[in-house]
């Protein structure tokens, strides 16, 4: 795998050698040789609009890791988290980081939406359609669907945007076996998430899974579900309280649990000419509360202090 440093300077772990950072994660592999595992270390780094933002987000990474991890034993599915046996997860990085099984993943992302918004939106409005799927007239920005839609995109190269792709188009892809694999997949963890987090006063509007398989396992062509799941970072949540209040602006109903605070102030406060803005203490601030209250109001736990980097 092809050393990329662009965003950070890796920390040495032992036993570790570092291959891959991208712009909020690095991956190492075993400095013994062996070709079985990957630690996946989950950074505080913070990106927006293509940039890696300074200063990063105190406790970010840690939290997006207890929260993929909690959403992993929560889903009838195989993962990608490594059992007996794999190699210790270093101190350093105990708490943000885990060991997975090495897969080879498909080049689908796999995208649900139960909620139209975003660029999902934005496309309905040019075409009445969402990756092929055609929808009724009438959807405003926000609007909850009547039944979840499964929109695929292509996992383009490094340094390349991923393309939205029809279903057929993901068929040509991976073929229809495993095509329609993912795409139950996907709709099945979705619908059982969506479920819980209501449970908790919380709105999934949309996420994205990625699965790979392992071709060491006893069946080869099982799906494991693998990078993280359901976290801030992969999905879209709403307060329910808010979004079901009629009388609240739709920014309100819309706030999402994650970086918007971000992106609400980058654009207010920079043209996206050059190097962006550093980021000030309050919206560093707000950001983590924002990750932290989402964590405590799936989970029933604290979100704990934040750490450094």
């Amino acid at each position: 795998m092809e050393v990329v440093t662009d965003f950070a300077s890796p920390q040495q772990l032992a036993a570790w050698t570092h291959v891959y950072s991208g712009k909020v994660r690095d991956l190492y592999v075993p400095a013994d040789g062996s070709d079985e595992h990957l630690l996946v270390v989950a950074s505080n780094r913070v990106s927006a609009f293509d940039h890696v933002l300074e200063p990063p987000i105190p406790g970010k990474g840690a939290l997006l890791t207890a929260l993929s991890n909690w959403w992993f034993e929560r889903i009838d599915l195989p993962n990608h988290l490594a059992g007996a046996g794999a190699p210790a997860v270093p101190d350093e990085v105990a708490d943000r980081a885990v060991v997975t099984r090495k897969l080879e993943m498909h080049p689908i992302e796999c995208v649900v939406r139960g909620a139209l918004t975003g660029s999902g939106f934005a496309e309905y409005q040019r075409t009445g359609a969402v990756c092929g799927i055609e929808l009724p007239a009438g959807i405003e920005d926000g609007d909850l669907l009547d039944t979840p839609i499964y929109t695929p995109a292509y996992k383009a190269p490094l340094g390349e945007h991923d393309e939205n792709i029809t279903y057929e188009q993901s068929v040509e892809l991976v073929g229809e076996e495993v095509a329609s694999a993912l795409r139950d997949a996907s709709l099945r963890i979705f619908t059982a998430a969506r479920d819980l987090a209501a449970e908790r006063g919380v709105v999934l509007a949309d996420t994205k899974f990625e699965f790979g398989r392992d071709p060491r396992a006893e069946d080869p062509a099982e799906l494991v579900l693998a990078d993280e799941v359901l976290t801030s970072d992969s999905s879209r949540y709403w307060d329910a309280s808010a979004y079901f209040d009629e009388h609240n602006p739709r920014a309100d109903r819309l706030a999402s649990f994650d970086k918007q605070i971000v992106r609400d102030w980058l654009s207010a406060n920079w043209d996206r000419q050059g190097e962006p803005p550093v980021l000030p203490e309050e919206i560093v601030s707000r950001t983590y509360d924002r990750y932290a209250e989402l964590y405590a109001r799936l989970t029933g736990a604290p979100a704990g202090t934040p750490d450094g980097e």
